[in-house]
């Protein structure tokens, strides 16, 4: 009797906690979006001309999108296997423990589910059970728009008069976008094509011509070469920009949908975008095994 106590005790209380983190997290939301809200008024310093707000800076997101975009729970590994008390990292994962965990995330999709349609559903599920052979970024490949935005890495933004230019740490990647439109895409590429206009105070970057072969995060999350994304971004703040993207693809979703999130400048008096060029770091597990002799 005294064990059943306990552990109704023990229950009682796992749901008080539960019920607690979830009204802590209600009243953040309602503050936040309180925040945003009030920020709305939020007149940005201009640029150069004199004519558009000042983008320029080193930016960075304070998030978990790169892991999963959706809203998702932590769990022990990006690859997992079945196992006797529930699931497990792969065996090439199991070694590296904690630091190969995925953190827990609120997402940052509108609506919070992607609206795939049943057979690009079915392709995500496979995707994430073959990550480790899959994923773009394990092989350091570009990220493509918009990853590049949410990598655990910052990226600066460089305005001129009338020209935009963005450049990531990850990998060297980098956007030359045209204030222009000049016409379709010759040819697909991992960053895709970005043309740029004004709405008011926002810069709306329209990206077309963007490779099928980028993931939108590590969990598998995927597009066809028939992927356009719209990108808006908007200065609420001295160091923040509200960033949103709408992403419209016929082949692999139902509907256009929508991610956003707030961008955060870096504040250290030395701050500045340092070499992560990590095609060398990747040689071996690309070309390893043409070695005369493979390396254990």
């Amino acid at each position: 009797m005294l064990g059943y106590s306990i552990k109704t005790m023990g229950s009682l209380l796992v749901n008080f906690n539960s019920m607690r983190k979830i009204t802590l997290l209600s009243v953040v939301s309602i503050l936040s979006a309180g925040v945003l809200a009030a920020d709305n008024n939020y007149k940005a310093p201009r640029a150069a001309d004199g004519i558009r707000p000042d983008f320029n800076g080193i930016w960075q997101v304070m998030n978990e999108a790169n892991y999963d975009i959706e809203m998702h729970m932590a769990r022990p590994s990006m690859a997992l296997r079945d196992g006797p008390g529930g699931p497990l990292p792969v065996k090439d994962l199991v070694k590296i423990g904690a630091v190969g965990a995925v953190p827990p995330s609120l997402g940052v999709v509108v609506g919070g589910k992607i609206p795939y349609t049943p057979e690009a559903l079915a392709i995500k599920k496979d995707n994430q059970l073959h990550w480790l052979d899959r994923d773009p970024e394990i092989k350091c490949y570009l990220p493509g728009v918009p990853r590049a935005t949410y990598m655990p890495q910052p990226f600066q933004i460089f305005q001129g008069d009338d020209s935009v230019f963005i450049t990531y740490q990850y990998a060297g990647a980098d956007r030359d976008i045209f204030m222009k439109d000049p016409g379709l895409a010759p040819v697909d590429s991992w960053m895709g094509q970005s043309v740029a206009s004004w709405d008011g105070d926002t810069l709306v970057v329209d990206v077309t011509g963007l490779s099928p072969s980028t993931w939108l995060d590590r969990s598998g999350n995927h597009h066809s070469d028939q992927l356009h994304v719209v990108e808006r971004y908007t200065l609420v703040g001295p160091n923040h920009i509200q960033y949103e993207a709408t992403l419209t693809d016929p082949q692999t979703y139902t509907k256009p949908w929508k991610i956003s999130m707030p961008l955060y400048r870096r504040m250290e008096d030395n701050i500045q975008l340092l070499d992560f060029k990590c095609v060398e770091f990747v040689e071996e597990l690309l070309y390893g095994k043409l070695r005369a002799k493979p390396l254990d």
